[in-house]
């Protein structure tokens, strides 16, 4: 029960009752509640600046793990784009060198994208600048890879013409060192058996025992084997490819026949002395864009460095030579 006030009225000399009006008491009531209301809002506002809840702790430790992350993704970047550069640099001044293919330019494998604005859909964000810079780095890496790997691709297939040429070049001699019986005559002018004036010599003689086996010089295919070019005999030539052919004369009998395929060291023949021959011996030419060059100059293949200097002093020697 609410206690009764009274106040003294000086007029009546009494005590008189103190009577609450109700428009008043409501209006107490309404302003009470309007300042607690106001109050609360304050106590909120000035909390949500101050202090978290439990769902914006949760988000904010989300948000900085996400910013955590991109700096790890940015720095396997830098990581990922040295690794690149690296294989760029060795892809421009080794392999393409190597190769002889023209190096590719830096603009080429560094260009951006114009035009149309890729990443207008990451704008507007707290962190926009960050993931767009992300996503550019991304797209110029995946670029970058592209044009290192059609790269390799062409350098994959130079390098099986590399092979294949390096393989066709006639590099090796035709005949064994220990089949042989001596180096008889070698590339250039030379005294004619027969007719004793000097002409030019055009290939090289390896003297052998009859029937000493001959192997091919370098891969190709068979295109003669057969005894109708004056003075050769029976001979064979081989097609290496890349303007390089082949030329074995005087030969005693064939091992292999006309358009067989023929790997380098295989058995094609041996030695004889038919044709325009003085005695049993091979008389080996090379030839290079139908025009004849030393064959002395491809026995890398072969020989050592003792073997061939040997053979350079007595191909060297202006002596007879034996067709």
């Amino acid at each position: 029960m609410s206690k009764v006030k009274y106040y003294y009225d000086s007029e009546t000399l009494s005590y008189r009752k103190i009577e609450r009006k109700k428009r008043r008491t409501l209006k107490y009531i309404t302003l009470f509640l309007s300042a607690a209301a106001l109050f609360g809002f304050f106590f909120v506002f000035i909390a949500s600046q101050y202090f978290e809840s439990p769902k914006e702790k949760a988000l904010n430790r989300e948000l900085q793990n996400l910013k955590l992350n991109f700096e790890l993704l940015n720095k396997k970047f830098d990581e990922a784009e040295a690794v690149l550069a690296n294989v760029e640099d060795r892809d421009n001044n080794i392999y393409r060198l190597y190769f002889e293919a023209n190096p590719i330019p830096e603009e080429q494998r560094k260009a951006g994208f114009g035009g149309v604005n890729r990443y207008k859909k990451f704008e507007g964000y707290d962190n926009s600048k960050l993931i767009i810079e992300s996503n550019k780095r991304i797209d110029k890496l995946q670029k970058r890879i592209v044009v290192q790997s059609k790269s390799l691709d062409e350098i994959a297939i130079l390098a099986k013409e590399k092979e294949k040429l390096l393989a066709s070049i006639p590099a090796i001699q035709p005949i064994r060192n220990e089949d042989l019986t001596r180096m008889a005559s070698g590339f250039g002018m030379r005294t004619d058996p027969f007719t004793k004036a000097r002409k030019m010599h055009w290939g090289m003689d390896f003297t052998a025992p009859r029937g000493t086996p001959i192997y091919a010089s370098g891969d190709g295919i068979v295109i003669r084997a057969d005894n109708g070019a004056a003075g050769y005999g029976n001979h064979i030539r081989i097609d290496h490819g890349y303007g390089y052919v082949s030329l074995y004369a005087h030969m005693y009998k064939y091992n292999v026949r006309k358009n067989q395929k023929v790997k380098r060291g295989d058995l094609i023949g041996f030695v004889g002395s038919t044709g325009r021959s003085e005695a049993p011996h091979l008389h080996y030419e090379v030839f290079k864009d139908d025009q004849r060059i030393n064959p002395l100059n491809f026995y890398y293949g072969s020989l050592t460095a003792e073997e061939f200097n040997e053979l350079l002093k007595h191909a060297s020697l202006e002596n007879q030579s034996l067709d």
